[in-house]
């Protein structure tokens, strides 16, 4: 198995709420609470979960752009919260981010060239003729044309605008792309097309992909593993097919439940879920998933449950005291005394 290209170990994102405008922090909203995992050259990790549920957080934090609390990430072998200066900038270079939105994210003020070709400028790393040039060869190469450069970001659909954000994102050629909902505004046809573009950018240019998305049908499209987040933890990881033929978690059961089948005649399994999120603030004891799951039994509120191997049978096997992190052939991994501890009788 090669070496993983992202490493994030017990990643933590805190957001203190203060008492007044120098007041110490009264409580802390847990946005990202313990998140390790591996994603390998080449590979498309996919980050899902509802809304609120840390994904994002989780993204912006391995780049940078919001402080970890705590934690470690490495890329390529090097200490990514330890740089600092020049060699932070360095590395910027080889991680980048594709946004959610094509409209808030690109500056109305400025063309199409000064968008895309401005990381070159920053950089030091093309003047002139030059960055003319790679700026009209990466549009190309999204599919767009050299003459889009003269252009302001309002000409544009929201599939091009798109397009835009991501050649700004690989005028570096960069190693590692976080595509954070890159195609959640996008109109069903468009968002076909922004995702073959992803996969052939891939292949062709040996990316790697930080894919975060609630959308299950976009992830089963694009995904080599996909990790499941609730309330700012894992709570799944597995191979994509093997997630969606067979969902261990209750939670990841649910969501695929939830999921829109294009089938009139296809039968749905229902999941019964109750109530709403817990707060970030105050996590539940034990299970965070506990307050909701249909499956729930005396440990869940007692522990909380280690992410690690799943069982070959549901309920059985010693509960797992290795944290698995979700990389490459590593196999399943799930949060849940189902797989660990045997359930009480029903």
């Amino acid at each position: 198995m090669s070496e993983p290209l992202v490493r994030v170990r017990d990643l933590r994102k805190w957001y203190g709420l203060r008492a007044g405008l120098f007041g110490r922090p009264r409580a802390f909203v847990r946005a990202v609470d313990g998140v390790s995992f591996d994603v390998a050259p080449g590979e498309t990790l996919a980050l899902v979960g509802e809304s609120g549920c840390g994904k994002t957080t989780v993204g912006r934090a391995i780049l940078r752009l919001v402080p970890p609390t705590s934690g470690e990430v490495r890329f390529a072998g090097q200490d990514v919260l330890a740089l600092r200066g020049a060699e932070l900038r360095r590395l910027r270079r080889q991680m980048q981010i594709v946004f959610q939105d094509p409209y808030s994210s690109l500056n109305p003020r400025m063309t199409v060239g000064a968008i895309v070709g401005e990381a070159l400028y920053v950089h030091g790393l093309a003047r002139g003729s030059e960055l003319e040039d790679r700026v009209a060869a990466v549009l190309g190469r999204v599919g767009l044309s050299a003459d889009h450069r003269g252009r302001y970001p309002h000409e544009f659909s929201g599939g091009q605008r798109q397009r835009i954000g991501i050649a700004r994102a690989l005028v570096l050629e960069p190693r590692f792309l976080v595509c954070d909902e890159a195609v959640s505004a996008l109109d069903v046809s468009i968002q076909a097309q922004i995702l073959n573009l992803l996969a052939e950018l891939q292949e062709e240019l040996s990316l790697t992909y930080l894919f975060i998305s609630h959308d299950l049908a976009v992830v089963e499209h694009l995904a080599d593993r996909v990790a499941v987040m609730y309330l700012g933890r894992i709570v799944e990881s597995a191979p994509a097919d093997e997630l969606f033929a067979d969902p261990r978690h209750p939670y990841t059961r649910a969501l695929l439940a939830a999921n829109p089948v294009p089938d009139p005649d296809a039968a749905a399994e229902p999941v019964a879920v109750e109530g709403e999120v817990p707060s970030a603030i105050a996590p539940p004891s034990g299970c965070a998933f506990h307050p909701r799951c249909p499956l729930v039994f005396e440990p869940c509120a007692l522990r909380e449950p280690v992410l690690g191997p799943a069982a070959h049978g549901r309920g059985v096997g010693p509960a797992a005291e290795v944290r698995a992190v979700g990389s490459a052939g590593s196999g399943r991994s799930v949060a849940c005394h189902l797989e660990t501890e045997a359930p009480r009788p029903r």
